[in-house]
């Protein structure tokens, strides 16, 4: 099949108006696999597409396009970035949208490629014609291309804000489109996660104003279109910098946290409780959440009645908040941490193993793995030790098999039982004989299955 791929484009870059063999040519590309394309690349000659793209033919221009974008999936960014500099920067500046969006979903490769970017970034030139290129465009895609271009290095994001495209963004972020706002905050918030980029937000008076925006949305009828990527923007910002200078420094966020859990907006709901899993992800977090005491416990609370009565969606990511804010690894675990962790996990419900464990059994794969990850969570932590050892029949619960009937239930069940086994006080708290069936269950591994064992009987057929 490639071989008639090869003929087909030897063809094509023969003829002057070579309509026929292109159509031939992306009807045969659709039965052969990528795979076998890659063993080929070498031999892809592409430039007589990328010509055949100059000429004002509409069909002529549509074929092209769809045969680059699968052909040019089998060659390496590095090679792309290389060997085909001069078609992407022609590419670019095409009258033809599909044109540019084929070029910049490859310009979209090669930033995501360490080796191929740095092709880009020792040229200065070809740099520049990109940001000077996607400058021109109010494609989402190109505003997505030069956040990635910034988050490369400093000396790129310098050219971006050279360039004005990073200014033209941020006057997006805090304009009166709140479409286009909720669109800009995703952007920016990529752009946060790279040290570089957040000193450059921080200088620019960015995340005052981001903040600014959240104090003024309380009066903004339409503050639900941009409001929940505000608030995740802050929480991807608490995590990677400080939770306590951010949460100090900008209180209005975690105080708009707070307000959120008590929406009557499942959306709304979902962002709050995954930038409190965000938040208490790490211990500097958990105290921050600590401090704000028995407003805390009762938004765990809400937390814990989302988790058994919302959409099985917004149960998920309940559970998974509890997870990330009772989890302490062992070196941390002091005896004021885990009195706090046990206080929390007391505050989720009247009896919360028994509510997770309610949740756990129910038939969807997706629930019973994040009810089994709360579980793992706490596994290490002794309070949660003994409270398992005493509940009825849950440590048989562990241990029983044939509860996970798919892969990923298996592993996580396998995941809690080595957390536990794992453990340092567990043996002392369960007791020798459970803490020898844990050992046995973690030596025999996840989809281990007892053999059945067989009597014959005398008489039958």
């Amino acid at each position: 099949m490639a071989a008639q791929v090869l003929a087909l484009l030897r063809d094509v870059s023969r003829l002057e108006a070579p309509l026929e063999e292109l159509r031939a040519l992306q009807s045969v590309l659709q039965a052969v696999p990528l795979s076998e394309l890659r063993e080929h690349a070498a031999e892809l000659r592409l430039s007589p597409l990328f010509s055949l793209l100059n000429e004002n033919h509409r069909e002529q221009i549509t074929l092209c396009v769809s045969i680059l974008e699968r052909l040019l999936q089998a060659l390496e960014p590095v090679h792309v970035a290389r060997d085909l500099r001069v078609n992407l920067q022609r590419g670019l500046t095409h009258p033809n949208d599909s044109v540019k969006i084929l070029t910049l979903s490859q310009v979209g490769r090669i930033v995501e490629n360490s080796d191929a970017v740095t092709e880009i970034l020792n040229n200065p030139e070809l740099l520049k014609q990109i940001i000077y290129c996607i400058g021109g465009e109010n494609l989402s895609v190109a505003k997505a291309l030069i956040v990635e271009i910034s988050s490369v290095s400093p000396d790129s994001l310098n050219y971006c804000t050279t360039s004005g495209l990073v200014t033209q963004l941020l006057k997006e972020l805090t304009g009166e489109d709140v479409l286009v706002r909720a669109t800009c905050i995703e952007m920016v918030t990529s752009l946060a996660h790279t040290h570089h980029g957040r000193q450059y937000l921080a200088q620019e008076g960015v995340i005052d104003q981001i903040s600014n925006i959240i104090v003024g949305a309380d009066s903004d009828p339409f503050s639900s279109f941009y409001l929940p990527g505000f608030v995740k923007f802050f929480g991807n910002l608490a995590i990677m910098d400080s939770p306590q200078q951010i949460c100090e420094r900008f209180p209005v966020f975690v105080e708009k946290v707070f307000e959120m859990t008590e929406s009557q907006d499942p959306t709304m709901i979902g962002v709050a409780v995954d930038t409190i899993g965000i938040l208490g992800s790490n211990v500097e977090g958990k105290q921050v959440l600590q401090k704000t005491g028995t407003r805390f416990e009762h938004l765990l609370m809400r937390i814990g009645y989302q988790a058994k009565n919302a959409s099985t969606e917004l149960k998920i990511r309940c559970l998974d908040a509890v997870s990330s804010l009772l989890y302490l690894p062992p070196e941390q675990q002091t005896d004021d941490l885990l009195r706090m962790t046990e206080s929390w996990f007391s505050s989720l419900s009247r009896d919360p193993l028994e509510l997770f464990r309610g949740i756990s059994n129910q038939p969807f794969p997706e629930l019973h793995c994040a009810a089994l990850k709360v579980f793992t969570a706490i596994a290490n932590q002794p309070w949660a030790q003994k409270l398992m050892f005493n509940s009825p029949g849950f440590i048989e619960y562990v241990m029983d098999r044939s509860v996970e009937h798919d892969k990923v239930s298996k592993d996580a069940k396998y995941e809690l039982v080595k957390a536990l086994a794992n453990s340092k006080t567990v043996a002392e708290i369960f007791g020798n004989p459970n803490y020898l069936r844990l050992r046995t269950y973690l030596s025999e591994g996840p989809y281990y299955v007892k053999p059945v064992s067989t009597t014959a009987v005398e008489g039958a057929e």
